[in-house]
């Protein structure tokens, strides 16, 4: 079976990158795909993203418009007139034409700023519908409710009404909320209007489904003609509810792409190692200069959903610009904490489904990867039971604007309480300076500490670079329940038992029933 994805594109670059990678994810068991772009972009980064997937994927054909029109759009809304419709119309048309003769089985278009569930096709095919849309929901003004792209009757009504039924404003919205509800529900419905992410069959192609407008039809939007004209040849148009798509309708919509990728499939959880992330993966929009230099947090997490994940993520966004999360195989919602309490805040998020820290330089080499895929340039490197006392919020951005120094180093205190930290001859980290903020620059060569336990979080040779110490301080909160006490000296018996890669005296200390604690004062 043969499936041709038609896309007009005219995109921004960060947008339209997820889109590509989305397809790449799309299953096609039993199905060979073929592409058609159209290149309407403005933008030559655009261009060059649809260029280097024809690179990485095979059975590509992109066509350039040689049309320079521009399309307004912002964080409220996008901005239409009748020219860019039926451009965007004949874009289409072309597409139909193509998977005419070409002889597909199927035609799937879909607009570029969607982001797709990698059983999207497959799902649509198995309806057995010739033409039927996957539901995606947006809303249309930044305080509104989202809604479906597909409708019952005439332009966008949203529920049902017989011919000649006279309906009260009160029936109106009980008989709307039906719809939605229903649309909320995985199954199949049949609707009167569909569009933007639609699989057609050859049937339908040959009997002459199309985007040409009707003369006599005022409707706005080509999809309205589409929908009117082949029902008019005799198709029904259906919804699948199945496997939603995602709407990156505004820029600040990314910010849920990697929710998105979390909810919808493990295919997308990890990281994309394959040939179009070399192609394509650093194709993203430069970082927005915001008068400062960014900060980017990066934390290893397992299993902290009932810890103080949710704590120290509140704090720490109120001064970071992104976040770099290694899940290190989570078996809780340990992924849904992160990504709600740094809801806004651009996050890249990697799982691991077995976990590394039996091996930690194998983790943190992971980590240090991926967080400097994101250009950063400061990474502040924390674990998920570690907090600053309150005025480092208020004084991170001196550290951050000076210019003589590339490291900064803080003192660790560990918590055996809410309200203490203790001290003695085995435990007196806070008496030591370790470095957790770095400015990173991208001619410094890694080197690390090969062992399986206690390698750093840093590549060992960070101290090659310029560095201070700070007098802000660290509270490591990790130490101060019993309980995890006890799990701690536990995992440290079982992964090194004979102290080869730490103190064994400090180990058997985590125990202690009267250690030598000291009150906390901010």
């Amino acid at each position: 079976m043969r499936v041709l994805i038609g896309s007009p594109v005219h995109q921004r670059p960060a947008i339209l990158l997820e889109f590509l990678i989305s397809l790449h994810h799309l299953r096609k068991e039993h199905m060979e795909f073929g592409y058609l772009f159209i290149d309407d972009n403005r933008d030559e980064r655009a261009s060059e993203l649809l260029r280097d997937f024809a690179k990485a994927v095979d059975h590509v054909t992109v066509l350039t418009s040689g049309q320079g029109d521009e399309y307004f759009r912002n964080e409220t809304t996008h901005f239409w007139n009748e020219h860019l419709i039926w451009k965007v119309a004949e874009f289409k048309n072309t597409m139909i034409q193509h998977a005419t003769d070409e002889q597909y089985d199927y035609l799937f278009l879909v607009d570029s700023d969607l982001l797709l569930h990698p059983r999207t096709v497959e799902q649509l095919v198995t309806t057995g519908k010739d033409i039927v849309s996957e539901i995606f929901w947006t809303s249309w003004q930044p305080d509104s409710a989202p809604q479906p792209q597909v409708w019952l009757r005439d332009e966008y009504t949203q529920w049902e009404q017989q011919r000649g039924e006279d309906l009260s404003d009160e029936d109106i919205a009980v008989r709307y909320d039906q719809f939605i509800t229903q649309l909320k529900v995985p199954g199949v419905y049949e609707v009167g209007g569909l569009g933007a992410c639609t699989l057609i069959s050859r049937h339908a192609l040959v009997a002459g489904v199309n985007f040409k407008p009707i003369k006599n039809l005022s409707f706005w939007g080509e999809d309205r003609h589409f929908s009117v004209r082949a029902a008019a040849i005799g198709f029904s148009l259906y919804v699948d509810t199945h496997f939603p798509a995602y709407h990156m309708y505004r820029e600040s919509d990314l910010d849920g792409v990697e929710r998105f990728k979390y909810e919808t499939c493990e295919q997308t959880k990890k990281q994309d190692t394959g040939l179009l992330s070399e192609c394509i993966g650093q194709m993203t929009e430069p970082p927005i200069k915001r008068g400062r230099d960014k900060l980017t947090l990066t934390m290893v997490v397992k299993n902290e959903e009932k810890r103080y994940l949710k704590q120290v993520l509140e704090e720490h966004r109120k001064y970071i610009d992104e976040a770099v999360i290694i899940d290190d195989g989570s078996e809780d919602n340990t992924v849904d904490v992160c990504l709600d309490a740094l809801q806004g805040i651009p996050v890249r998020l990697v799982r691991n489904d077995v976990s590394k820290f039996n091996n930690e330089v194998d983790l943190r080499k992971q980590q240090w990867e991926e967080t400097v895929k994101t250009e950063p340039d400061w990474i502040l490197n924390l674990d998920a039971d570690e907090i600053f006392e309150g005025r480092f919020a208020s004084e991170i951005q001196q550290l951050l604007q000076q210019n003589e120094v590339d490291l900064f180093c803080f003192r660790l205190f560990d918590f055996w309480n809410e309200t203490h930290y203790r001290e003695d001859d085995f435990w007196r980290s806070h008496l030591t300076y370790r470095p957790f903020l770095l400015r990173y620059r991208s001619d410094f060569v890694s080197t690390w500490r090969e062992t399986p336990q206690h390698c750093g979080r840093f590549p060992e040779n960070v101290f090659e670079l310029p560095h201070r110490s700070s007098e802000l301080r660290l509270k490591h909160l990790g130490w101060s329940k019993p309980e995890e006490r006890l799990e701690k000296y536990q995992r440290y018996m079982l992964l090194d038992p004979e102290a080869k890669y730490g103190w064994l005296e400090q180990y058997l200390s985590i125990l202690d029933d009267k250690p030598n604690l000291i009150r906390w004062i901010e």
